[in-house]
């Protein structure tokens, strides 16, 4: 499942070898959404896993990025209690700027940003007044 957020570089965190065979590295990025007149601010802390922990060196806490990722999930069980943990998995991340140049500057800062992977369109419930009737 292809997903995709635009967003500010709020931290960036060093990468953590967590066993001999696993490395990750995790980011947050400010996500903001203007939803009749009110603004809406979320926090949205990614991961980057194996050789793809470097993709972030190129861009400074502050930056607007454009990120794809993957909703990841696990379930294990311990003590007869079973546990869940999900991931936002990031394998791809360019400079918001990068952003097809049809969109308007506010759109590729995420502000009310719903070019989102067809996939993430269930997400989003928009007001009649910002919904549009185009078929994509």
């Amino acid at each position: 499942m292809n997903l995709e957020v635009t967003g500010k570089l709020i931290v960036k965190s060093p990468a953590q070898q967590v066993s001999d065979k696993f490395k990750k590295r995790e980011f947050v990025i400010e996500l903001t959404e203007e939803i009749n007149g009110n603004s809406y601010t979320n926090f949205a802390k990614m991961q980057l896993v194996q050789n793809k922990c470097d993709i972030i060196d190129r861009f400074n806490e502050g930056d607007m990025i454009k990120v794809n990722f993957n909703i990841k999930g696990n379930k294990w069980e311990k003590d007869g209690k079973v546990n869940y943990i999900t991931n936002l998995d990031a394998w791809r991340i360019e400079a918001a700027g990068a952003v097809s140049a049809g969109m308007s500057n506010a759109q590729a800062q995420g502000y009310g940003n719903t070019q989102q992977a067809p996939a993430s369109n269930s997400f989003y419930n928009p007001s009649p007044e910002n919904a549009d009737d185009l078929p994509f």
